[in-house]
C-alpha cells in the first residue's frame, strides 16, 4: 500500500526535481525512453559502449538519429533530439554527476547489468535514483551488484514499448528501496511523463507480462484445440473483445516473435513451480518461424506476410502463406455485440459454437491464472487490471470482466471446468475467491477499494498528492465514482458543470454529449449559452471533455438533411451560426480556455484557436482538415490563419514579408495537415507558446481550470476587434502557382487544386490589394461564400458521402 502523510509527501515532491536523466543503453527501448524524457522537457544523456571505430559516441549518435525514422514517432517534434547528449562509458561517466535519475536499459543479461552497475556506481550523484528497465529479471538480484550504500536508491522501472504511447510503467521495489524515493519517482512518472504507474512485486515478468504473456499462450493453446486460423483468432481477440485492434497474432508480429519467445523463456526458466508451467514453452510454430528468420513485422514476415496490397497468413500445415479470409460466425458476432456483460459471458459459456467456446476458454484461463497468482505478483487486484488496460490495451482487466459478468456465477463455471479437466491447470481457485468478503461483495473492486489478498481487506487508492490532480480518471468496475460534478445546465447536446471542493467552483466547464464530440447545431447553441452563463455567474469558462477526443469537427450528418432539402441556401445559416459561435468565444467577457486532447479537427480546431488560451495534452492532434471532404474551413479557421499571420509578421519585423507567414498556414490547410503532437501544433501555429502542454491526460482539466481562473484573477481582458493586413491578389497568385506545380507533378488531383485554390483566395483576403486592411466580417464572408460554392460541386458531395459511409477520405 502507498501510504504516509500526504502533507509530507507534497513537501517532498515540491523539493524533488529531476533536472536531467541518464539512460544507459542506446538500443530501441533505451533510445525511446530517452526520447520521451525530452518530450517531457527533461534533457537526457544517452550512454552506450564506445564505438570500436570512428567517433566513440557513434553508437549513441546513430540511435539518436534513428529516432527521426521510427513510426510511430518517439519524439513530439524532431528538434527535441538535440536535447539528448550522446555519451560512452569510457569517456563520459563524469556526466552522471548532474543526473538525478539514471535508467539502465541494456540487454536482458544479468551479468552484463551487474558489470555496468559496478562501473556506474562511483560516478553517481549522491542522491540520484537508479532504476533498471528490465522486463522480468529480479530487481533484488540486480541490486546486489550495487554498493550497499546505494541499494536504498535502486528499483525497477519497466516501461512498455513504445514508451511514448504505452501508458503503463511498472515500479518494482526491493526490500531495501526507500519508500519516499518510490513515491517521488511515481509522482514524476505520472505527472511529468504522463504515465500510469503500477507497483509490482519482484517476481519474474512482474504483472503486465506475467498475465499478458500467459494470456497469449492461452490463445495459442485454445486456438489449436478449436482449430481456428490466425486471422479468425485475431478478429475474435481484437476490438470486438475489447482488446487491441490487432488481436493476438498480429500483435505478436508487431512486438517481434524473438522478443515474445524471450519473455516466454523467462517464465519457463524462472517459474518451475507455477501450476501452469506445462504451457510455458515457446510454441513450436513460433520457434519454427524464428529459426527461419521470420520474426514478424521487422523482417516482413511472421504469422502474416504482406504481398502488394494483400495480407497473407501462415498455414501451419503447409508452412505456406495463404489468403487470410476466415470470418466470425454471425452467432458469435451477435454475442460479442451484447452490451450486458453478464448475458455476453453466459452466452459464450453455454454456446456450442467452437468460436464461442474458444472465447470462453481464453477468458476463463485469464480469470483462473490471475486469481491463482494475485497474491504472488501484486498487492491488490486493481494493479492487475490496470496493468492489462495500460500495458496491453484491454478495455477491461480480467477481474473487471469477471466481476461485471457476475462474480459468483463465473467462479462456479471456472470451478466446474477445473473439475472437468478443461482448464490449463488443475490448481483450485484461491479460498478468497469462493468465500468471505470478495464473495459477499460479488467482486474484488468496491467503493472501499480493491482486494488485497495478503491483508485480507479492500484497500483504497494511493494517497499520493499527484493523484489529486486527476479529474475524471476512469474507475474500475465496482470502484467508487471518481467525480461528482455540480451540474449547472444540461440538455441533449451539452452539459455545463463545476468541480466539487477542493477544486475551484467559480470556473464553469462545458462538455459535449455528441458522438466524437462533434459540433452539431445543438452543441453550437450550447456553447453560446455556456458563454452567457459564464459571463453572468462565473470567473471563467473551460471547454473540455472527460474522454477523448476534444472534437472531431462539425457534425456532417446533422448538416446533410438541410442541404438535401434546401441546398446550399439552407446550409448558409448553419455556417453563419458556427462563425457567430467562434466570435462569441473570442470576445467573451470572461476568459475561455479550451482543454485539448486527442483529435481537435476542423470545427474543433476552429473553436479552440478562438479561445483566450488552450491547454493541450501532449497527444493532441489538431488541424484544419476540411479539404479532405472537398470544402474549406468555414467557421473562422481561415480568418484566424490570416489574422495570426499578420500578428506574427508584426512581431517579427515591420518589413517582414506577410506572405511568408500566410504561406505556412495556407499549405497546412491545403494539405489537411494534422499535428502529431501538441508541440508540433505549436510549430504549425494552432497552439501558442503561452498555451501549456500537459503530459498526463487526466490532469488536463485540473490545469485548464486553474489556467482559466488565473487569467481572470490577473486582469485578463477580451481582445479589441481590429483590422489587419492581408496578402491580397498577389498572394493568391503566388500560392496558386505553387498549387499548379503540385497538380502538374501529380501530387494533387484536379479537385484538390480547386479546393486549395479557394483556400488561397480566402486566406489572402480575396481580390484586394496586397496589404489591404480588412476586418473579421470581411474574412468570414469570404469563408462562407467559398464553403457554399464548393458544397454544391459533385466531387465534394462524393467526398462527403464517402467519409460518412466509410470514415475514410475519398480521393477524386
Amino acid at each position: 500500500m502507498q501510504s504516509g502523510q500526504s502533507g509530507q509527501q507534497a513537501a517532498d515532491a515540491a523539493r524533488f526535481h529531476i533536472r536531467k536523466v541518464a539512460v544507459c543503453g542506446a538500443g530501441v527501448m533505451g533510445a525511446q525512453i530517452a526520447a520521451h524524457c525530452v518530450n517531457a522537457g527533461v534533457p537526457v544523456v544517452l550512454f552506450d559502449l564506445p564505438a570500436k571505430e570512428g567517433d566513440k559516441n557513434g553508437i549513441a549518435k546513430r540511435a539518436i538519429a534513428q529516432l527521426a525514422k521510427i513510426n510511430p514517432a518517439p519524439l513530439g517534434i524532431p528538434e527535441l533530439a538535440a536535447l539528448i547528449t550522446p555519451a560512452n562509458y569510457d569517456d563520459d561517466l563524469h556526466r552522471l554527476a548532474d543526473c538525478d535519475l539514471v535508467i539502465e536499459a541494456i540487454a536482458e543479461r544479468l551479468d552484463w547489468k551487474r558489470d555496468l552497475y559496478q562501473k556506474l556506481a562511483p560516478a553517481l550523484k549522491h542522491d540520484a535514483i537508479i532504476a533498471s528497465n528490465t522486463s522480468g529479471l529480479s530487481i533484488t538480484e540486480l541490486a546486489a551488484a550495487l554498493p550497499e550504500s546505494l541499494r536504498h536508491r535502486f528499483c525497477g522501472v519497466h516501461f512498455f514499448n513504445p514508451p511514448r504511447y504505452m501508458t503503463l510503467v511498472e515500479l518494482i521495489p526491493t526490500s531495501h528501496t526507500e519508500p519516499r524515493l518510490l513515491d517521488l519517482l511515481e509522482t514524476f512518472l505520472v505527472s511529468n511523463m504522463g504515465k500510469g504507474v503500477v507497483r509490482a512485486k519482484d517476481t519474474p515478468n512482474f504483472i503486465g507480462n506475467r498475465i499478458g504473456v500467459f494470456g497469449i499462450l492461452s490463445v495459442f493453446a485454445q486456438a489449436e484445440k478449436f482449430g481456428l486460423t490466425y486471422e479468425l483468432v485475431d478478429d475474435l481477440t481484437g476490438a470486438k473483445l475489447g482488446r487491441a485492434k490487432s488481436g493476438t497474432f498480429r500483435t505478436a508480429d508487431v512486438v517481434g516473435l524473438d522478443t515474445l519467445a524471450h519473455v516466454i523463456r523467462t517464465m519457463q526458466d524462472q517459474l518451475p513451480g507455477d501450476p501452469f508451467h506445462a504451457h510455458f514453452g515457446v510454441p513450436p510454430v513460433v520457434a519454427g518461424l524464428i529459426e527461419k528468420g521470420a520474426l514478424g513485422q521487422k523482417t516482413g514476415a511472421g504469422f502474416y506476410r504482406k504481398e502488394g496490397k494483400s495480407i497473407l497468413r501462415l498455414d501451419p500445415a503447409s508452412q505456406e502463406y495463404v489468403a487470410a479470409d476466415a470470418k466470425i460466425d454471425e452467432e458469435v458476432a451477435a454475442i460479442l455485440a451484447e452490451r450486458d456483460p453478464a448475458k455476453k459471458l453466459k452466452a459464450l459459456h453455454e454456446s456450442s459454437n467452437p468460436q464461442a467456446q474458444f472465447l470462453w476458454a481464453i477468458l476463463r484461463d485469464s480469470f483462473h491464472y490471475s486469481a491463482v497468482h494475485l497474491a504472488d505478483i501484486a498487492d491488490t487486484a486493481r494493479q492487475v487490471d490496470l496493468a492489462m488496460k495500460w500495458g496491453f490495451g484491454h478495455a477491461q482487466g480480467p477481474f473487471e470482466i469477471w466481476q461485471a459478468a457476475g462474480w459468483q456465477d463465473v467462479a462456479g463455471w471456472i470451478t466446474q471446468d477445473i473439475k472437468a479437466g478443461k482448464t490449463l491447470s488443475d490448481a483450485p481457485l484461491p479460498e478468497w475467491v469462493l468465500r468471505g468478503p470478495v464473495w459477499e461483495a460479488q467482486g474484488v473492486h468496491t467503493a472501499a477499494g480493491s482486494w488485497n489478498p495478503h491483508e485480507k481487506r479492500f484497500e483504497g487508492r494511493s494517497v499520493l498528492p499527484v493523484y489529486q490532480r486527476q479529474i475524471g480518471a476512469p474507475r474500475l468496475v465496482g470502484e467508487a465514482v471518481s467525480l461528482e460534478p455540480s451540474v449547472v445546465y444540461e440538455d441533449d447536446a451539452v452539459r455545463c458543470w463545476t468541480l466539487p471542493a477542493p477544486h475551484p467552483g467559480d470556473v464553469l466547464i462545458l462538455s459535449f454529449k455528441s458522438k466524437m464530440h462533434t459540433l452539431s447545431p445543438g452543441v453550437v447553441r450550447g456553447i453560446m449559452h455556456a458563454v452567457d452563463l459564464a459571463e453572468a455567474s462565473f470567473k471563467a469558462l473551460v471547454i473540455g471533455q472527460l474522454d477523448d477526443p476534444f472534437s472531431a469537427g462539425a457534425d456532417l450528418k446533422a448538416m446533410l438533411p438541410a442541404f438535401v432539402q434546401g441546398g446550399a441556401t439552407a446550409v448558409e445559416p448553419i455556417e453563419r451560426e458556427m462563425q457567430d459561435m467562434v466570435l462569441r468565444l473570442r470576445y467573451a467577457q470572461v476568459p475561455v480556455v479550451a482543454a485539448l486532447a486527442g483529435l481537435a479537427l476542423g470545427g474543433g480546431c476552429e473553436l479552440s484557436v478562438h479561445c483566450a488560451r488552450r491547454v493541450a495534452h501532449f497527444e493532441t492532434y489538431i488541424g484544419l482538415v476540411e479539404v479532405g471532404i472537398g470544402l474549406v474551413p468555414g467557421a473562422g479557421g481561415l480568418t484566424f490563419c490570416a489574422r495570426r499571420a499578420a500578428e506574427l509578421q508584426a512581431e517579427a519585423a515591420p518589413d517582414a514579408p506577410l506572405l511568408a507567414f500566410v504561406k505556412k498556414f495556407a499549405l497546412a490547410v491545403a494539405s489537411a495537415q494534422v499535428s502529431k503532437s501538441a508541440l508540433e501544433a505549436r510549430k504549425m501555429g494552432y497552439l501558442q507558446s503561452s498555451d501549456p502542454v500537459v503530459m498526463n491526460r487526466h490532469e488536463l482539466l485540473y490545469v485548464a481550470v486553474r489556467e482559466a481562473r488565473n487569467l481572470s484573477e490577473t486582469g485578463w481582458r477580451a481582445p479589441l476587434a481590429q483590422r489587419f493586413p492581408v496578402a491580397g491578389r498577389d498572394g493568391i497568385a503566388t500560392l496558386k502557382a505553387q498549387l499548379l506545380n503540385m497538380k502538374v507533378g501529380g501530387f494533387i488531383s484536379d479537385h484538390d487544386f480547386t479546393v486549395a485554390e479557394k483556400v488561397a483566395y480566402v486566406i489572402c483576403g480575396g481580390d484586394v490589394d496586397p496589404g489591404s486592411l480588412v476586418d473579421e466580417a470581411w474574412m468570414l464572408k469570404r469563408e462562407r461564400e467559398a464553403f457554399l460554392e464548393l458544397l454544391v460541386l459533385p466531387k465534394t458531395q462524393e467526398r462527403i458521402e464517402g467519409i460518412l459511409k466509410t470514415g475514410k477520405p475519398v480521393r477524386n
